[in-house]
């Protein structure tokens, strides 16, 4: 068997990993390893890698930047910040049709712009806009729906831990892919709130109706928010303007919600041990998620895999739209079965060599920035995907009188939203990159 075969066969036993529940981040360790040992025909040149490839790893500085964004997330949940966010949104948008609904898709777009996690930005906006919507009337597909489309945002607009894994792979600038994620973030929750507006119409008992709220009310909960701005304007602000690194500017964050929160009483003793604790254990996750894949694309490339691929693909002739339309397919059907992150570790070293070699009309920087963020917005769809989109599943264990059937139902209309956004982005590539050339 050549090392080619080797390295293909690895796939379908990847997936049988998977398939038997054994940890992504494990199953691709354990590929990695024993796939160079065939390669290697010697077991010495794979311990020795165990040990370089680990040391390597996690001796980077780029990967500081993910524990600080998930602890910035914690402090703004302690800091009562979701609970802001909703309120201000309800009192301007709750008296449309299917407005509150529309408010708890504004108020996941303000807390994923200081959190970074959409499974983050889910579980806590849940906690605050769940009960807001069965109060007003809102069925239970949509209730859920809302909340797990609108805790994609929590991955899309800046800050984003997975923008930052991509921009460590690819080897790109994380500070302009931030810049280019902010429109098309903003595009989702609009697309998001004009998704809602339809459904309502299309079932109108889906959803009840809230009396308006007086200007005076709607002025004070507008400015409960302002820890939200200051927090964003200070972090993402601070990075697009090249004030401080994306590292630093995530060291301001954690600070600055974690002194928002000590001011409003939510951090304590117990409750600043409980966010290292929750910050440490989805870091260390995260982490040996990047540690297998490291050793796996590792075996990949060692194998000659995403080599013989792009010039497999090259020697066809395919038209680059082709070849690109394929692979967010293929992203739609791996979010089906496996979580953002690692999809995002496992195709990139295989489908980056492969479109880079084709021809779209943009620069290289410009056009890495530009696939990132199509692939982002293809791994948040598939968050919320039936039958395995993680989402889902975090709001059906909140919501637990829905059933995921319903839940299914509800999202449906967002899942169209993402993918009419995904072929815009696509035809249209100035969309996600004319902020960053005219900052940059």
């Amino acid at each position: 068997m050549t090392n080619l075969e080797i390295g293909l066969w690895s796939f379908p036993l990847l997936l049988l990993l998977i398939f038997v529940r054994l940890p992504i981040g494990l199953a691709m360790l354990l590929c990695g390893l024993g796939g160079s040992w065939l390669v290697f025909g010697n077991v010495t040149p794979v311990l020795a890698k165990l040990k370089n490839e680990t040391y390597s790893t996690f001796s980077g500085y780029s990967l500081s930047i993910v524990p600080l964004f998930l602890l910035m997330g914690q402090f703004a949940t302690l800091g009562g910040m979701s609970r802001a966010l909703f309120k201000a949104a309800e009192t301007w948008l709750g008296h449309r049709r299917g407005g509150v609904a529309m408010a708890a898709v504004g108020a996941c777009a303000g807390f994923g712009a200081i959190c970074g996690s959409s499974l983050a930005t889910a579980a806590t906006m849940s906690q605050v806009a769940l009960p807001e919507l069965r109060r007003y009337g809102y069925s239970g597909a949509l209730a859920t729906g809302t909340l797990a489309a609108g805790g994609t945002l929590g991955i899309l607009i800046p800050p984003s831990v997975i923008l930052v894994i991509y921009a460590i792979l690819t080897e790109q600038n994380i500070a302009k892919l931030f810049v280019a994620a902010f429109v098309p973030g903003v595009l989702a929750a609009i697309g998001y709130m004009i998704a809602i507006s339809i459904y309502v119409r299309l079932w109108p008992d889906s959803a009840g109706t809230r009396e308006r709220a007086p200007y005076a009310e709607r002025t004070r909960a507008l400015l409960d928010v302002w820890p939200v701005l200051v927090v964003f304007l200070a972090v993402v602000g601070g990075i697009y303007l090249g004030v401080f690194t994306p590292t630093e500017g995530a060291a301001v964050g954690a600070a600055g919600t974690g002194l928002i929160a000590l001011v409003n009483g939510g951090l304590t003793r117990e409750t600043f041990v409980e966010s290292i604790l929750a910050t440490a254990t989805a870091t260390a996750m995260i982490f040996f998620i990047v540690l297998g894949a490291g050793f796996y694309n590792s075996f990949l490339a060692l194998a000659q895999v995403p080599q013989q691929m792009a010039a497999f693909v090259s020697e066809q002739g395919y038209s680059p739209w082709m070849v690109l339309t394929l692979i967010l397919v293929l992203y739609l059907v791996f979010g089906c079965v496996m979580d953002s992150l690692s999809m995002i570790l496992l195709t990139i070293p295989i489908f980056f060599p492969i479109v880079t070699i084709l021809d779209f009309g943009l620069g290289a920087e410009e056009f890495a920035i530009w696939f990132g963020i199509l692939v982002l917005i293809v791994v948040e769809v598939g968050l919320i995907t039936p039958p395995v989109g993680m989402n889902l599943f975090v709001l059906n264990s909140m919501a637990k009188d829905t059933p995921i059937s319903a839940t299914y139902r509800g999202v449906m209309p967002f899942v169209i939203s993402d993918i009419l956004r995904v072929a815009l982005l696509t035809l249209f590539p100035a969309i996600s990159l004319f902020l960053m050339r005219w900052l940059y």
